[in-house]
């Protein structure tokens, strides 16, 4: 498939809008971009296509109406300026988007909306409903009552989440800069935009850097983490400016605007992404060699003859982060054992697992089936 192709058969697309598009010098909102957005995604759905938009911007809101300078420091204040401004971000695209006759309908979502297998599901189906109906879900994460513990983290990786929830066609990460650079293009005045990424590995996150705003709380890497999570369940992903008009347009008439990570072509299943991305660790396992190599090369599943040490306390079917010798993670899985069963059983033969904890009802750690490599 070229890139024209993809553009043209995706009929359902999550737009993410970052805080540094909206934002007006990164102070309050910029009313006028949200109009832009509104007509732009207008345009797509007269064109016969599914749009759900997640929006960054409340706190930035918030903290203009609070007298906040920058990005709150403290939790409280954050999550102060997210009550604040999540109000006024939702009555100015509903305001924008009643110019084309569209309806929109404002979704919070938190961890525990993602971590929780029926919450998921029961969350895919409300979209659906809305989808159907014609509206447009405006979503968001509730920062008013997230806490670190329970975020999902920034809005490129809930735009991922959502994109993977509603089994959308296409993710598009809307910036303040053409895509993803050889180099920062604010220092080197050579710096060349990179048109397409096929794969993502290390040198390319390296490339990416870092977050260097006062405002949003993503960045270039955070971005291409996202692509990689989305490409992981077969979505493609665009990185595009959100400051030109007629951006979207241009892309979805299939020319070479922003940076286009293609999908891997070997997708994981939607219960694996699941495990993968929507659930947080609650421990962790350092596994000797010959183990990482069974689950790296083989695809076998985790014995507890490889496990070297257990980390963090959790009650079985937690997710696990699966770490080499030196604490580097390359996998995650469902547990069979809680943590203090573990801690007994580590480093036996699954023989010897009856023997010492008094019954036996697995042989494997973590079954290949709920193990997923990263």
């Amino acid at each position: 498939m070229d890139r024209r192709q993809l553009f043209a058969d995706a009929r359902r697309v999550v737009i993410k809008v970052g805080s540094r598009v909206l934002t007006a010098s990164g102070e309050g909102l910029d009313l006028d971009r949200i109009a832009a957005i509104a007509a732009a995604i207008s345009a797509l759905r007269r064109a016969g296509r599914e749009c759900l938009l997640v929006s960054s911007g409340a706190i930035a809101a918030g903290s203009k109406r609070l007298g906040i300078k920058g990005r709150p420091k403290s939790l409280a204040e954050s999550q102060a300026a997210a009550a604040v401004g999540q109000g006024t971000l939702i009555a100015a695209y509903d305001a924008a988007f009643r110019h084309h006759a569209l309806t929109t309908a404002q979704v919070l979502l938190t961890h525990d909306d993602t971590h929780s297998r029926q919450r998921f599901v029961n969350a895919r189906a409300t979209f659906e409903t809305l989808l159907r109906r014609g509206v447009v879900p405006i979503i968001n994460e509730n920062d008013t009552v997230s806490t670190a513990e329970i975020r999902l983290g920034d809005n490129d990786h809930l735009s991922a989440q959502v994109a993977h929830l509603v089994d959308a066609d296409l993710l598009v990460l809307l910036t303040d800069i053409d895509g993803l650079f050889t180099a920062d293009p604010n220092l080197d005045p050579d710096a060349t935009r990179i048109d397409e990424v096929t794969q993502i590995d290390g040198t390319l996150l390296d490339l990416a850097g870092g977050s260097y705003s006062t405002v949003g709380s993503g960045g270039m890497r955070s971005k291409v983490l996202t692509a990689r999570q989305a490409g992981r369940y077969g979505i493609a992903t665009l990185i595009l400016n959100g400051h030109r008009d007629g951006e979207l347009s241009h892309a979805f008439q299939g020319e070479p605007v922003g940076t286009l990570f293609w999908p891997e072509t070997r997708a994981l299943s939607s219960r694996k992404h699941w495990i993968a991305y929507s659930l947080k660790p609650a421990g962790r396992l350092l596994l000797d060699e010959g183990a990482c190599r069974a689950l790296r090369d083989r695809g076998s599943s985790l014995l507890p003859s490889g496990v070297l040490e257990v980390q963090g306390e959790f009650p079985a079917g937690s997710s696990i982060s699966c770490c080499d010798r030196q604490g580097q993670e390359f996998a995650r899985g469902l547990t069979n054992f809680p943590s203090d069963e573990l801690v007994k059983i580590r480093g036996l033969h699954t023989r010897q697992i009856a023997a010492t904890l008094g019954y036996t009802s697995f042989d494997e750690v973590i079954h290949r089936d709920n193990l997923v490599l990263l």
